[in-house]
């Protein structure tokens, strides 16, 4: 696996390895480890994480029966506010 980062993070992560006796590999392993689990505790990872995406079959008809819709059958018909 190849990794792209400017050379001043390189430089950064050499050094943390460095003064840890640690891999490079290992100093990004373990910040990874942390940065993980703080994204998939994020509403939008949460909401979208299992949404599989659909066949082209599955699209064509999602979009053939959105376009029988009107503009009455669009309209909004109740709304509810919460906070994550």
């Amino acid at each position: 696996m190849n990794i792209k980062m400017d050379e001043g993070r390189i430089l950064g992560v050499k050094d943390v390895a460095a003064v840890f006796h640690m891999t490079i590999t290992d100093v990004i392993n373990e910040a990874l480890n942390e940065y993980l689990p703080k994204m998939k505790r994020d509403p939008f990872y949460r909401l979208t994480a299992s949404v599989k995406e659909a066949s082209a079959k599955e699209s064509a008809e999602i979009l053939s029966e959105l376009e029988t819709l009107t503009d009455e059958d669009l309209t909004i018909s109740s709304s509810k506010k919460f906070a994550v």
